[in-house]
């Protein structure tokens, strides 16, 4: 006599394989390494920034923070490419990432929450949020602290300057928002800046003057219907100033470097390297 198939140890074994294939998809996902997030980074700037030493995973996960020139400028040394100038921050850079609902408002967005010991108090977060044909990104207001050598590891102009001192940024209300169609404007197409960014390069110094320091200054980017950039001197015997603003995706700036009347001797080589001389005025210029 021929038995039946037990249809009811049959499905059995099927949903245990359905949930194993979900614990192992579930698995695979949450404990994904962090050496994937980083180099999706580092391809993504063009491996100006390099992420190095990865541990744990892409949600939480932690790695060096690394500069660089860029894949163009490598040298050959036993048939490799080696970055040809790096610089590192003193402490690892740790993340966090994951999804966050805003209940009140309805709203949701992709959130990287970053800090490193040596240069954010507390740390930084950064949602990502999406649009009827766009995105927004908004940075959590902070202010951090940063070493100005670290940016000789992005090449020239900085590998020639070799400023030293910290670098003090602060954000208010800062976020870009992308959105692409008929029904918004050419600024938003492009891309449109709201709130403010402050840089200060405090207690700046280089290896190209024995007038140490040179000063302390500030950049501040204002975001708007127009995004504009000013630079001015806060304190110093090198003053700087300049003003300029983003046209069509590319950043304008104009402004001029001049001496103390007690330190034009000091700054004059400097001066000559800074940007073209006009007189007792060095012209900066970009764009």
């Amino acid at each position: 006599m021929q038995r039946r198939p037990n249809s009811s140890s049959n499905t059995s074994t099927r949903w245990a394989w359905m949930g194993a294939s979900l614990g192992l998809a579930l698995a695979f996902i949450t404990q994904a390494p962090a050496h994937w997030l980083t180099r999706t980074i580092e391809q993504a700037s063009g491996e100006r920034l390099l992420l190095p030493d990865a541990q744990g995973t892409v949600w939480n996960g932690s790695a060096q923070w690394v500069l660089n020139e860029g894949p163009l400028n490598t040298v050959a040394s036993a048939n490799l490419a080696k970055p040809s100038s790096t610089t590192a921050l003193p402490t690892r850079v740790t993340w966090q990432l994951g999804p966050r609902v805003d209940l009140a408002n309805l709203s949701f967005a992709f959130s990287a929450t970053l800090a490193s010991g040596c240069c954010t108090p507390q740390p930084v977060r950064v949602d990502v949020s999406p649009l009827w044909r766009g995105v927004r990104v908004q940075v959590s207001d902070h202010t951090s602290s940063w070493p100005a050598s670290w940016l000789v590891g992005l090449g020239a102009p900085w590998n020639t300057i070799q400023p030293e001192g910290r670098m003090q940024l602060q954000t208010t209300q800062l976020q870009w928002t992308h959105q692409a169609g008929k029904e918004v404007n050419q600024a938003q197409s492009q891309g449109q800046l709201k709130g403010l960014a402050e840089l200060q390069m405090q207690q700046l110094s280089t290896r190209l003057s024995t007038l140490r320091p040179l000063g302390t200054y500030r950049v501040r980017v204002q975001g708007g219907d127009a995004m504009t950039i000013t630079l001015d001197t806060l304190e110093g015997s090198l003053l700087l100033q300049g003003t300029g603003q983003l046209e069509h995706g590319r950043v304008r700036f104009q402004g001029e470097a001049t001496a103390a009347p007690d330190a034009e001797a000091a700054l004059s080589n400097l001066l000559n390297i800074l940007g073209q001389r006009q007189g007792a005025k060095s012209i900066l210029k970009m764009g």
